[in-house]
């Protein structure tokens, strides 16, 4: 290989790691714009980000629209196609924070930093009447279990050890759907959905928690401390002012008692 031709690739491999580099609060900042990378929800699963005009912007949009304006910038939505895709955009430089349900795991923090957390969770079995109550996590194993590819819940899922056979998966935003279809006999959900679900039908059963209590949180390149700073401070004082106000508005008077007992169990 000639020497020209190596010295070329430092220099584009320098000037790529100079880019994302540059993609701290300082330079957003100075461009104005907060890159916000996220999936897209359904319309009847938007209340952490919504995307309808017509729609409350959900708990997690006024949570970062509030830290922008703090910050002077205005908010720029990155769609992805797929959950799977969003960490590969963000390490890339196409966004410059993952919002909207996603979940802090030991897997994705090899990969990119998480702010605090922004919002609890746990994971629990669902199965709609007739069926069983999944009352333990063993019984997985027993079920035809849908899940996302690419998020967290696939992650439980593999953990509670279910056999490849059993494991279905389905389109984001449509895990009850594929519950009330029966091409899944079980779906393992966050507590916030199941939650919600489960005032809307009777029919839906809560069993068992499916892992250790969980973080919804911002992801964000290692390389952006200042960021990281940031958005941690604005979490903590947010966390003090208005965020059980937040909890109330989209998830009902009885959600802050609810979170605080899965995260206790």
């Amino acid at each position: 290989m000639r020497w020209s031709s190596v010295v070329s690739r430092v220099l584009v491999s320098a000037a790529a790691a100079s880019a994302l580099q540059a993609q701290d609060l300082d330079a957003i900042q100075k461009r104005g714009v907060l890159k916000v990378l996220l999936v897209a929800p359904p319309p009847q699963d938007d209340r952490f980000w919504s995307v309808r005009p017509e729609a409350p912007p959900g708990f997690e949009r006024e949570m970062i629209e509030k830290f922008a304006g703090v910050h002077g910038l205005r908010v720029e939505v990155v769609p992805q196609k797929t959950w799977a895709d969003l960490i590969p955009a963000l390490v890339a430089g196409a966004g410059d924070v993952v919002a909207g349900r996603f979940s802090d795991t030991p897997g994705r923090r090899a990969q990119i930093a998480f702010s605090a957390e922004v919002f609890p969770t746990r994971n629990v079995a669902v199965t709609l009447k007739p069926h069983r109550v999944v009352a333990a996590v063993e019984e997985l194993k027993d079920e035809r279990v849908g899940t996302v590819r690419g998020t967290s819940l696939e992650e439980a899922v593999q953990h509670a050890k279910v056999p490849v056979a059993n494991v279905v998966p389905v389109a984001p935003g449509t895990l009850l759907q594929a519950l009330k279809d029966g091409k899944a006999s079980c779906i393992v959900w966050g507590t916030d959905q199941a939650i919600l679900a489960q005032r809307a039908d009777r029919d839906v059963q809560i069993g068992a928690f499916v892992g250790s209590p969980g973080s919804l949180a911002w992801g964000l390149r290692k390389d952006a401390p200042q960021l990281l700073a940031g958005l941690n401070e604005f979490i903590a004082a947010h966390r003090l002012t208005e965020w059980s106000k937040l909890v109330v508005k989209y998830f009902g008077p009885d959600a802050p008692e609810l979170l605080r007992k899965a995260r206790a169990l």
